[in-house]
């Protein structure tokens, strides 16, 4: 019986003993809040959502003011 515990523990100790686990390292997004909009912005809307528009970039308002989105 002692003899069969032995081989058990020899066997599951190299199982535990790896790890699993990965780290990701991810860098944080680059946001440009714009508070107050250009006179020329357009309001066009998308699937019901509204954005606004100028110079070719899309924003959405937020709390904090306007960020620009991509589709």
């Amino acid at each position: 019986m002692r003899l069969f515990f032995i081989v058990i523990i020899t066997l599951l100790f190299p199982l535990s003993n790896t790890s699993y686990v990965t780290t990701v390292i991810t860098t944080p997004a680059k946001v440009v809040v714009v508070k107050k909009l250009p006179k020329n912005h357009k309001i066009v809307f998308v699937k019901g959502q509204r954005y606004y528009t100028w110079n070719g970039k899309h924003n959405i308002k937020t709390n904090n003011g306007y960020v620009v989105v991509r589709f």
